[in-house]
């Protein structure tokens, strides 16, 4: 029971997202009756093959994790299923958690060397009298 409390703990910070002053569930942890905590199902909304693949691909490559796969429900709907299998005794909302953070951070490297590059032309015009974009 307390594991079941902590977990939820875990999940609180990543379920919810505030949109025009009400909140929606952006993400839903589905677990079929009888099984462990290490198959899970997590629906993510509003989301499709662009966070679903990367996310997919950022959680394989922990050596802890045995499956992790998605679907898009409907090409209509903005919504995926990202199922995930541990080995062991680790929760599968770890793995779920840390390929989050590994994404973010990818991205945030990726925006940084582009916001860098972007500098670094406008300086090269400048020091050359040519006006930029």
């Amino acid at each position: 029971m307390e594991e079941d409390q902590e977990l939820e703990r875990k999940m609180s910070g990543l379920k919810t997202s505030m949109a025009e002053g009400e909140r929606k569930t952006a993400l839903e942890m589905v677990q079929a009756a009888g099984t462990d905590r290490q198959c899970v199902t997590f629906v993510l909304h509003e989301e499709d093959h662009t966070l679903g693949n990367s996310l997919r691909y950022m959680i394989m490559k922990n050596p802890e994790v045995e499956f992790c796969g998605y679907t898009t429900t409907h090409p209509s709907e903005s919504k995926i299923n990202l199922r995930i299998q541990t080995r062991g005794n680790l929760p599968a909302v770890e793995p779920f958690q840390k390929g989050l953070n590994e994404l973010m951070n990818v991205c945030q490297h990726v925006l940084d060397k582009f916001e860098a590059s972007i500098k670094d032309y406008k300086d090269q015009k400048a020091s050359r009298n040519e006006p930029t974009f």
